[in-house]
């Protein structure tokens, strides 16, 4: 470090003027602002003022300056603010999961000195169609900023007609993070975050013999590692899934608070001019809740003493166990002593599995267990955390592949419309004519949300119309479905059948385009194709219609953030499944949550008119193996 202004070449820039030198660092990234700070005491005076950092908040396109302003009032310093911008960022835009096939499709944007992740629900079009019509969603997480910048997690939940929030941490976010978990993370106790202790359960001097007994956790630790109290670091995706699961579900239980009413309302501005001194407020109840009740230490703690003597209780009857296990998670105990029951189950039987899928199959029950007591030892307490990292995820026509047993949510990437690729980017739409609306005979027609791309291959250049929701109460074509494929470069000699749009607007038509639409084929999951055609018009309207059945799907370009303003906010799911529903289904699991009238009062009528309406037949060996489990009917395939 250089203090001397003319050996450093500061005195140049000392002698700018604060507007001109904020001018100057709008080439510069906020990395580079901080090093040039550190250069000399004059120079960290210029670079901290609040006009160099506001041009950076504004740099990174987050929100409006006027907006900008507003946040600075919740926050210490505009260099603050741009801390909590870089952090959330990258985690702004749309998020999908496979399950349920109807749709899992998470939508991130800015809040009041926060970022909220709304569900879309699956839903029917209301009567004022897309634009005017108030779209259903519910609440999935916050991300709020502190006074300093720091960033906040809160995720929201359900469970037994009331809401409750579970605080939680951030882990550092990759700047091009593609996949969002919801993990447990053990940490070192310290003054605040209410967290589930794992001393007790990790490493009780007192029962370290029984400790070493059912669990060879000194394997592969050096004997220095021990003394020198090194802890060996096990990631929480190595463990197993119902170890996952079920310390997700501890720390879920343990960490949730109600939320009041006066805390209960929209997270971010419903419309341009609204006061915002309302999400204020609500920002700083919320602020409060998480002090007083997610930084509070949680006294509750077993010794393995106790768990021990519950294991030897059970036995190995399964039957028994399971008992077991239900009494012990109603009672006070079940942080610590329902979750040993439940690890030691993959003692004495298969591990968990979702989808028929078992996770580190190859490993033995007592490996597992090992490792899951290798996770906690690296700490003294675990609490919930949000961690978006950056995957090598493969896709097929823009739709990732994803793992079937993670609570991840898998980032959908950012299609702009650029020449030679206008189309692309996010469309809503319904099947039918007229456009947009629902009509006298048909009051309620699906909503679907269609992700546009291009992609070349073989010299060819596609434009692919990727399915991320549909509305429907029985799914019609799995999450991920390319609804359509029109070759860009082969246009279309079909004429278009309606020359108006049903309310007497004339249609100007652009331009059209050969391709296939999605049809019964080799069954749900491996549809077919049929021909038809893509017809662009001089209003931005996209229209593709099936060929042999005349079908038409009808798409109009759609801004997520403007509809969620003008939305119906529902209650969400319970806290785990609300992150990522990871339960294969293939009806609407969100339909219990709507009070909108413009359901259909026949599931399976709807569902029948849906597939003649789309020109899309149903596969027998789909529809006859429908099975209620839990409620929910679901499809099998």
């Amino acid at each position: 470090m250089v203090s001397n202004n003319n050996t450093c070449g500061s005195k140049l820039l000392l002698a700018l003027p604060d507007d001109i030198f904020a001018v100057v660092t709008r080439s510069l990234t906020p990395k580079d602002v901080f090093n040039l700070s550190i250069c000399c005491r004059s120079l960290y005076t210029l670079a901290s003022s609040d006009k160099v950092w506001l041009t950076q908040c504004e740099l990174f396109g987050v929100i409006p300056h006027r907006d900008l302003i507003e946040w600075r009032k919740g926050v210490n310093s505009y260099k603050s603010l741009c801390r909590f911008l870089i952090n959330v960022q990258p985690i702004i835009g749309i998020w999908v999961h496979q399950n349920p096939e109807l749709g899992n499709v998470v939508y991130v944007m800015p809040g009041f000195i926060s970022v909220v992740g709304c569900r879309i629900i699956p839903q029917e079009l209301g009567p004022l169609g897309i634009e005017e019509g108030p779209i259903l969603w519910s609440p999935v997480f916050e991300i709020i900023g502190d006074v300093d910048g720091s960033s906040v997690f809160l995720l929201h939940g359900r469970e037994r007609e009331n809401n409750y929030i579970y605080p939680g941490s951030m882990k550092t976010v990759n700047r091009n993070c593609n996949v969002l978990l919801l993990e447990v993370e053990p940490r070192q106790q310290k003054n605040g975050g209410k967290l589930v202790h794992s001393k007790s359960f990790a490493g009780n001097s007192v029962d370290k013999d029984f400790s070493r007994k059912i669990c060879p956790s000194e394997r592969g630790i050096s004997k220095s590692q021990r003394c020198h109290g090194q802890k060996p670091s096990v990631p929480f995706s190595k463990l197993a899934f119902g170890d996952r699961r079920k310390l997700i579900e501890i720390v879920t239980s343990q960490i949730r608070v109600q939320v009041p009413q006066s805390a209960d309302g929209f997270s971010f501005p419903c419309s341009e001019t609204e006061d915002l001194s309302k999400l204020s407020e609500r920002r700083s109840r919320v602020m409060q809740m998480y002090r007083d009740n997610g930084l509070t230490t949680d006294p509750t703690q077993s010794d393995l003493g106790e768990i021990r003597k519950f294991l030897e209780s059970t036995g190995s009857s399964r039957s028994q166990f399971h008992e077991d296990v239900y009494w012990v998670q109603s009672s006070k105990k079940k942080s610590i002593v329902g979750y040993f029951c439940d690890s030691f189950k993959h003692m004495i039987g298969k591990s968990t599995s979702v989808n028929g899928s078992h996770e580190n199959s190859k490993n033995s029950p007592n490996n597992k267990y090992a490792q899951f007591q290798e996770f906690l030892r690296s700490g003294e307490t675990i609490g919930l955390t949000l961690h978006a990292s950056t995957a090598r995820l493969s896709s097929y026509r823009a739709w990732p592949n994803m793992h079937d047993s993670r609570f991840a949510l898998y980032k959908l990437p950012k299609h702009e419309p650029v020449s030679g690729q206008e189309h692309a980017g996010l469309w809503g739409g319904t099947f039918g004519w007229p456009p947009g609306r629902p009509s006298a005979d048909k009051p309620g027609k699906a909503l679907f949300f269609l992700l546009l791309s291009y992609e070349e291959s073989q010299g060819q250049r596609s434009l692919i119309g990727t399915k991320i929701l549909e509305g429907t109460h029985y799914v019609l074509h799995p999450n991920g479905s390319a609804m359509f494929i029109v070759n860009i470069d082969e246009p279309s000699v079909e004429p278009f059948p309606w020359d108006n749009d049903g309310e007497s607007n004339v249609l100007d038509l652009k331009e059209t385009f050969s391709g296939e639409g999605i049809a019964n084929g080799y069954g749900f999951r491996y549809p077919g194709s049929k021909p038809g055609s893509l017809f662009v018009f001089e209003d931005g309207m996209l229209v593709f219609m099936w060929k042999e059945s005349r079908a038409v799907l009808t798409l109009q370009r759609v801004n997520l953030q403007d509809l969620l303003k003008k939305g119906e906010r529902v209650p969400p799911l319970p806290p785990i499944a609300n992150f990522s529903y990871l339960t294969k289904s293939y009806s609407n699991v969100y339909a219990g949550f709507s009070n909108a009238p413009n359901h259909a009062s026949s599931p399976r009528g709807f569902f029948e008119e849906g597939a003649r309406e789309n020109g899309v037949e149903e596969t027998r060996g789909v529809v006859a193996s429908r099975k209620s489990v839990s409620g929910i009917r679901i499809r099998r395939v």
